[in-house]
């Protein structure tokens, strides 16, 4: 809910406070010494960031290829490549994709990895020039023999714990979404019982009115659809931190199942039906608006900008239909 609100006023500064869910991956598969090191800090504002993209891997992450080599002397390991399309790629602390079994070219040779801004070693070689979310940085960023840490087990990066990382970070940007609906729905409402032609307000008209109320129903079927799925996370999660703490009985294994199959179900569907009515319903509000709507001075243009991008990032809306038709 917090995401939505944000969104609704500024999608871009939503990126910002870590809308991917950095910091639940950090809990779910860090060490208690990582924990207390990065945790608090993150806490007290600090900034993150999920590093996985690069020039020759965007929806294919198992083409990951910034190589990660163990420093022995260091006692550390060293990453060396470029990532590119990195939101927020300037902050302080870095969860890292990275090649670190030498010889392969899947996702079995890919291991987490966090990079503290601190330590230094890494240069934004590009900030991007975006369409929109212009409330964050969107980097590129060259990895020079940087230090970094292990984060849970070698070679379960990509198959576990970018998983686990991207269900987040899909929840999130389904959340930004319906914000962004939102404001979409609001703008346009305002300026139909604003706007007046032929001695009347334009949403006395049947086809802006009409308009209106297919944004309205888009904006309420997604926000069910997100709050339902949000729920279904919410007890997986609650199930999984039980069972740090003891053993699950039979009938709670059988729920944490239950609700882990309904949580990767759902995610993909609150995404991909939340971005593309983002885009649909910004773009009405711009054609309710008019000719004002495809000014610079109308909120519309700001909204139909960041919302474009909603169905693209964190997995395009093509892959989220192939996520979600594995449980059908």
């Amino acid at each position: 809910m917090c995401a939505e609100i944000v969104a609704a006023a500024d999608a871009g500064f939503g990126n910002i406070w870590s809308l991917q869910d950095c910091i639940e991956t950090l809990y779910e598969f860090g060490n208690e010494d990582q924990h207390s090191r990065f945790i608090p800090r993150i806490c007290a504002g600090e900034t993150m960031s999920m590093d996985l993209t690069e020039p020759d891997a965007g929806s294919d992450l198992q083409s990951v290829m910034l190589k990660a080599t163990f420093d022995e002397k260091e006692n550390c390991w060293r990453l060396n490549g470029v990532k590119r399309f990195i939101t927020n790629g300037d902050a302080d602390i870095h969860l890292v994709l990275a090649r670190s079994e030498e010889g392969t070219r899947d996702g079995r040779g890919l291991s987490m990895f966090i990079y503290d801004k601190k330590q230094g070693g890494v240069n934004v070689r590009r900030i991007e020039n975006k369409l929109g979310i212009h409330g964050s940085p969107t980097c590129e960023l060259v990895y020079k023999n940087a230090k970094a840490e292990l984060c849970g087990d070698r070679k379960l990066g990509l198959i576990k714990y970018v998983m686990a990382l991207m269900n987040g970070a899909r929840l999130g940007i389904a959340a930004q979404s319906v914000g962004l609906s939102q404001a979409a729905y609001n703008e346009g409402l305002a300026y139909a019982k604003d706007r007046k032609q032929f001695g009347k307000a334009i949403i006395e008209f049947p086809a802006v009115y009409d308009m209106l109320a297919i944004m309205k129903a888009k904006l309420d079927a997604g926000r069910a659809l997100l709050y339902q799925t949000a729920r279904y996370v919410d007890i997986y999660k609650a199930l999984d931190d039980i069972a740090r703490e003891r053993k699950l009985t039979p009938e709670e294994r059988k729920e944490q199942k239950q609700f882990a199959k309904l949580a990767d179900s759902f995610t993909p569907l609150a995404k991909g039906m939340n971005s593309e009515y983002a885009n649909q319903n910004a773009y009405d509000c711009i054609q309710i608006h008019g000719g004002s709507g495809f000014m610079m001075e109308y909120a519309c243009q700001r909204i139909y900008r960041d919302a474009r991008i909603t169905s693209i990032y964190e997995g395009t809306t093509q892959l989220q239909t192939v996520a979600a038709i594995r449980y059908v």
